[in-house]
């Protein structure tokens, strides 16, 4: 198949450091190579990713009028030029309204809450069997339906191949906090439930120089970086990731939002480590409680996680993001809709 990749004007593909949409794109990108398919990416300008045709959005911002209109003819080119025999798009969808009712089957990918107008627009456009949406959680995906359309979920991958599975770790293993350090991902619980269980807590990820969550860094965690056995070592690596997940009794981010989906959580099951988090969006759907870590509603039940999940097996953990999060399923799992898609468009 010939298939067109579309991410958003702002991000590269992949990025420099860490990224969720722009890992999941590159790597489907990648795998559908390997498969023998012929790859586009739409992607923002200087973007990296190794694909059989680039071609860098003229518009830089999802939000401008100007630049949607822009990228929306950049778009129409491409299809033009690369004649691609499915559309799969993780940008806007407002971009595709010129192939709507066209013969082309299209997949829309949510990464996050999608904008119902926008999609009730586009399933009400859109010629019939056209238009697919997916989401990356059950939880997204439900989301979509309330505003029209046909919808599906499938999970984000993590790469498997760079997270080294640990089958067993150290009696006084630290708890990790892995994760843009913000008041919605919980980091001022993850430090005061290691305080109160006298764990050591290895707090990783970047945090905010500007704005409302600047305020929540200074006051509410750098306080306590280096007391209490709270240590902070910034942004990470894949390798670095990996080693880190890898020595952790439990990874411990208790999210305060509904979690689109967080591939930082299957990350931390491939390297056999428990996860400690709170009932909200994607995580009743990634952790099963007391089998692959636990789900909290206080700090008191987040202490109580702790102290029980030394009892998780690890290698189940491994397991289950392997049967339900390698690349390998999650390309399958595309690769089969865009064959259903364009066998309902044949049979029209």
């Amino acid at each position: 198949m010939r298939i067109l990749l579309a991410a958003d004007p702002e991000i590269e593909v992949p990025p420099r450091l860490y990224g969720g949409i722009e890992r999941i794109v590159d790597g489907l990108a990648r795998r559908l190579q390997v498969r023998g398919h012929v790859v586009c990416l739409m992607a923002k300008a200087g973007s990296t990713s190794s694909v059989d045709v680039f071609h860098g959005w003229p518009g830089r911002r999802s939000q401008s009028r100007l630049d949607t209109i822009r990228n929306t003819r950049a778009l129409w080119k491409a299809v033009r030029s690369f004649r691609p025999d499915v559309i799969h798009s993780f940008s806007r969808v407002a971009y595709l309204t010129p192939h709507l009712r066209g013969a082309i089957p299209i997949v829309v990918s949510y990464q996050r809450d999608p904008t119902l107008r926008a999609i009730g627009l586009a399933a009400k456009l859109a010629a019939p069997h056209v238009l697919t949406f997916t989401g990356c959680s059950d939880y997204i995906a439900a989301c979509g339906r309330r505003g029209g359309g046909d919808w599906r979920s499938i999970a984000n991958f993590a790469e498997m191949d760079t997270l080294k599975f640990s089958p067993s770790v150290a009696p006084d293993a630290p708890l990790v906090f892995l994760s843009r350090v913000e008041s919605i991902k919980g980091a001022h619980w993850a430090i005061e439930i290691a305080r109160r269980t006298g764990r050591r807590l290895v707090i990783a990820g970047n945090h905010a120089d500007s704005g409302p969550e600047v305020d929540y860094w200074h006051k509410q965690i750098a306080p306590w970086i280096g007391r209490d056995g709270i240590d902070y070592v910034g942004p990470v690596d894949d390798r670095q990731k990996s080693d880190l997940l890898g020595q952790a009794r439990a990874m411990v981010v208790p999210i305060q939002w509904d979690e689109p989906f967080g591939i930082v959580f299957a990350e931390a099951l491939a390297c056999g480590t428990p996860v400690i988090s709170c009932p909200r969006g994607s995580l009743t759907e990634i952790v099963r409680q007391g089998i692959d870590g636990f789900l909290i509603r206080s700090v008191e039940e987040g202490c109580e996680a702790v102290e029980q999940a030394g009892a998780i097996d690890r290698a189940n953990c491994r397991r289950r993001a392997v049967e339900q999060y390698s690349p390998e399923i999650v390309v399958g799992r595309y690769l089969d809709l865009y064959e259903e898609a364009r066998q309902r468009l044949r049979h029209l």
